[in-house]
């Protein structure tokens, strides 16, 4: 599926394909809550970081964590103007992009069930809307997204 995504400012607009673009895990931790997660949570997809196409990277930023006092590799690109969050890349995992949900202009199907990730770390006013089927984690799922997708069958 090609998904289509822009900053609110519309300085950056991208696109990418995904084999896996149910918006369905939903990261509590402190950095996607404070960087992204106005509702105490964000919602990253997956995408092939070769099909990544970006108009305006001049007005990118990018945002590197602190985690445990060392610099995360996982660079977060976001728009200089407006704060947008666009797309999480670790070079550790050079084929991936994880554009955030909240980024990405193109319907998105709507999933079965939802995961809830990294509660061990989420901001004690933060409701959990969990549904009977969902999955909850004190810190990682134990899939990937791409295993989700798989084992409902709802790879693109």
């Amino acid at each position: 599926m090609l998904l289509e995504g822009s900053c609110h400012c519309q300085a950056v607009t991208f696109s990418v394909k995904s084999h896996h673009p149910y918006p369905f895990n939903r990261c509590y931790c402190s950095i996607c809550r404070k960087t992204a997660g106005g509702g105490g949570y964000t919602i990253n997809l997956s995408g092939d970081s070769r099909t990544l196409k970006v108009s305006g990277e001049e007005h990118i930023t990018i945002y590197r964590a602190l985690i445990k006092g060392e610099r995360s590799t996982g660079e977060r690109s976001f728009c200089k103007h407006c704060s947008s969050s666009l797309w999480l890349y670790d070079p550790e995992w050079p084929e991936l992009v994880h554009p955030f949900a909240s980024a990405i202009d193109t319907a998105l199907p709507t999933p079965p069930r939802r995961t809830h990730m990294m509660l061990g770390s989420r901001a004690p006013w933060v409701e959990i809307n969990a549904q009977f089927q969902d999955k909850c984690f004190d810190e990682y799922p134990d899939e990937s997204l791409a295993e989700w997708h798989k084992r409902l069958g709802l790879e693109r």
